[in-house]
């Protein structure tokens, strides 16, 4: 495919991370504690050595579990450590609205490799991109489809982020919550660096191009198949 856009497979499923990877079509891996939940992880660090230890040549990011800045600071650390391609998915805001850019600001002036998740408007990217390191490799994940969930379009938002984020050296912009495979158009086309989609829609990719036309058929079919093991009736 003649994507520009890094893919990067979204969850918390090891068998599904790991089938990406062999696929060739995913240069990275993101996973969240909502993610998580709906898999069934029970052991947080257990979960991340396994991951680590199945997937060693691409960045993977893991979100730390604290609510006070504190306690992030110390996940952050431990995070850090269990892997050189391991970036720590820091939110933008805790629970009260607290702004994360000081401690940002602290463990990007440590090296620490991060992925600042839940970010909605166009502030918030600048007070992470202020608070980044220049030349320290960091991610910047906007919720573009929880921005369009609202009703809004969130290009031009993420036009804005393209710019922001390429002032600064090591800093990528990530177009997260991906909801069709319509949003990778879009964010290649806007010149978005990555963008994280779930293996649900990364399967979906052999659509890509697809006739009209054949796929008008196959869903007639599809129809047709249900309705023979339905075995319904209208006559």
């Amino acid at each position: 495919m003649d994507f520009n856009v890094e893919l990067y497979s979204d969850g918390a499923v090891i068998e599904e991370m790991i089938k990406m990877k062999e696929k060739g079509i995913v240069s990275g891996i993101t996973t969240n504690p909502t993610l998580m939940k709906k898999a069934g992880i029970t052991d947080y660090v257990a979960f991340a050595k396994e991951v680590l230890d199945n997937i060693v040549d691409l960045p993977i990011s893991f979100e730390v579990f604290g609510d006070d800045f504190d306690t992030m600071e110390k996940e952050a650390i431990k995070i850090a450590s269990l892997g050189k391609n391991v970036f720590v998915k820091i939110p933008i805001t805790n629970t009260k609205g607290e702004s994360s850019a000081p401690l940002i600001k602290k463990l990007s002036s440590k090296g620490i490799k991060l992925n600042i998740t839940a970010i909605m408007t166009e502030n918030q990217v600048v007070d992470t991109v202020n608070a980044l390191s220049s030349g320290v490799d960091s991610i910047v994940s906007v919720f573009a489809g929880r921005i369009a969930d609202t009703g809004i379009d969130p290009e031009p938002l993420m036009e804005k982020a393209v710019k922001i984020c390429h002032e600064k050296a090591g800093v990528k912009l990530l177009w997260a919550s991906t909801r069709e495979v319509f949003n990778i158009i879009q964010a290649d086309q806007l010149g978005v660096d990555i963008i994280t989609v779930q293996p649900s829609i990364l399967n979906k990719l052999d659509m890509y191009h697809m006739d009209l036309n054949e796929l008008s058929i196959e869903t007639v079919k599809m129809f047709n198949n249900d309705v023979k093991d339905l075995g319904f009736t209208i006559l």
